[in-house]
């Protein structure tokens, strides 16, 4: 008796692949400028493809939010990989941090409707978590080694900060407050001279005591 051979996986064809990314490209910018309430039609002449191929390959809206959620998602977990390569680590980790500010703040009709998908998904969540956090963590471990960062600071607790400072991105004027208040925190992570001087002082042996025995 033969034996059944294993099912052959196909890679998807180029140009299903290509059309995959301008309707994610062109949600992006919909999302952008029409929040939640943009219809996928829109996306989908934005795009230049028809409604079918769309749905294709987003069979329905929240699909498509989530697929969109997580390509923002890896692109700043990108941006911290190529940021580990530049020269200051501290300022690595400001303009990651800065990115995502800057991000909310063009984008803002896009992380309304995200946040819809976002919040509703627990795996979702937990994923876009996972893998800024690890971003962070790459950052934030290149600068404590360096001995730039107190090594008492968590990638959740960086990550936590962010979302903080980004939480009123629907009131005027807010990025400004956002990235002043992102410097004085990334500065405020910074080992300062005195930290340096008080660890010397623990590492270093104490002086001998001179012996009070007079000499012979």
């Amino acid at each position: 008796m033969a034996g059944s051979s294993p099912e052959i996986v196909r890679k998807p064809r180029a140009d299903a692949v290509r059309n995959r990314e301008r309707v994610l490209e062109a949600a992006k910018a919909v999302f952008s400028a029409g929040g939640s309430e943009a219809s996928l039609e829109a996306v989908a002449r934005h795009a230049g493809v028809g409604i079918g191929t769309l749905y294709r390959h987003f069979p329905t809206r929240e699909a498509l939010y989530e697929a969109v959620y997580r390509r923002e998602v890896e692109q700043l977990g990108d941006l911290a990989e190529q940021l580990q390569c530049a020269p200051e680590p501290v300022e690595a980790l400001r303009r990651w941090l800065r990115a995502n500010v800057e991000f909310v703040a063009t984008k803002k009709g896009m992380v309304a409707a995200l946040a819809l998908v976002a919040h509703g998904s627990t795996e979702l969540h937990a994923y876009s978590f996972d893998r800024l956090t690890k971003a962070i963590g790459t950052l934030l471990a290149r600068a404590v080694a360096a001995g730039a960062i107190r090594d008492d600071i968590s990638a959740e607790d960086v990550l936590r900060a962010l979302i903080g400072m980004c939480y009123m991105h629907d009131q005027p004027g807010w990025q400004t407050t956002a990235l002043r208040l992102l410097d004085v925190f990334v500065d405020g992570l910074r080992v300062q001279p005195a930290d340096n001087m008080t660890e010397s002082r623990k590492t270093k042996p104490a002086p001998k005591k001179a012996s009070s025995k007079p000499s012979r």
